[in-house]
């Protein structure tokens, strides 16, 4: 079971959803970094929406000292809550879940693997891979690059996307501090009002997150194998949500013709190279242009839901019904926002120390 991601920076994920604790291990950041520990703890309760209950605060055992990192690997771990024993009435080793990794798990690892809650395989691990890009979200922001998101999409209700051209800090701090980060309020309450008509039914549903990165200047990634989409891609699709990427135009690009696709070039008052318009996503070729990176993200409807639905027992190999419970979040978009936006600070971080006298 791979669950390390090894770049520039490593970061490797340990635990399991009803182990006792969940944790992360970080190589190869750059010593003298401070780090806020009231800053991470901000950025890490934005995954608390909808589940107050659940522990979410790092536990740091190595790699900061006195707030400052020491260049050794930075190692955390959260505390689980007292692991629930498996009972044979739950039947959790023998019934696939529909839409989770119940069946793909059991396969490949032959049936050994923790079932609990998902194992190793539950979206709880997105939270020690959130504390690692928080912490990497600090570095950068140090250097005056800053990674946002917000909420464009639940089901059918739409909001605004963000400007690609002049996509701000304001924009993204202003967004990241409200309780439901849309840029239109009024679509916030209609979203709110969808998730609770689709509760009610007990069903849930799935949205679409923007993400934008400001102020990374132009010549970063590498072409091919090692562009910032490949290696922005590779870490958004860790977390197990997410069903889809696009960047820029992204699939609206489909409808364009090439010259209403492509974004001219000009000079501004700076002497900087800018494009007028930013249908390119701010990367070409794999590398940074200068212009916001934008990419939006789709997010699957939560598998755990309270309609009864049809799966298999894996060890009879018997059609079974299932039920997961009323107890259970309608939408788990909100949540992913601080994930999304961590695994994204990975990745541009990896890049990043690339960059001439960026250490």
């Amino acid at each position: 079971m791979s669950s390390v991601w090894n770049n520039k920076i490593s970061v490797s994920v340990f635990g399991e959803a009803q182990s006792s604790a969940i944790g992360v291990n970080i190589n190869n950041l750059p010593a003298g970094e401070y780090i806020d520990v009231k800053s991470i703890r901000n950025f890490m309760s934005r995954t608390l929406i909808n589940n107050s209950r659940e522990n979410v605060m790092p536990h740091v055992i190595s790699g900061i000292m006195n707030n400052y990192t020491t260049g050794a690997p930075l190692c955390a771990f959260i505390q689980n809550y007292s692991p629930e024993p498996l009972l044979p009435a739950q039947n959790l080793d023998r019934l696939a879940r529909c839409g989770h990794a119940d069946y793909t798990g059991a396969v490949r690892y032959r049936g050994f693997n923790d079932v609990r809650d998902g194992g190793h395989l539950s979206d709880r691990l997105t939270i020690p891979v959130c504390f690692a890009g928080a912490v990497c979200g600090q570095i950068l922001e140090r250097r005056g690059i800053y990674t946002g998101s917000h909420i464009v999409r639940i089901h059918k209700i739409k909001d605004h996307l963000f400007d690609p051209v002049n996509l701000s800090r304001e924009d993204i701090i202003n967004i990241r501090n409200k309780d439901f980060p849309v840029i239109n309020d009024d679509n916030a309450v209609l979203m709110y009002e969808e998730i609770e008509r689709i509760h009610k039914k007990g069903d849930s549903v799935g949205g679409i997150v923007e993400c934008g990165i400001i102020n990374l200047p132009a010549g970063i990634g590498s072409p091919v194998f090692d562009g910032l989409q490949n290696t922005i891609s590779q870490l958004v699709f860790s977390l197990p949500a997410v069903t889809g990427i696009e960047f820029g135009a992204g699939f609206r690009a489909t409808f364009m013709t090439g010259s209403t696709f492509n974004d001219d070039f000009y000079v501004d008052n700076h002497g900087h190279v800018q494009t007028e318009t930013n249908n390119h996503g701010g990367i070409l070729g794999g590398i940074s242009s200068g212009m916001p990176i934008i990419f939006r993200i789709a997010l699957r409807p939560n598998p755990t839901i309270a309609k009864e639905q049809k799966t298999v027992d894996m060890h009879e190999l018997k059609e079974k019904t299932f039920t997961s419970g009323t107890d259970y979040n309608p939408c788990t978009v909100m949540r992913y926002l601080p994930c999304i936006e961590a695994v994204t600070n990975i990745a541009i971080l990896t890049h990043m120390l690339e960059y001439p006298d960026f250490c």
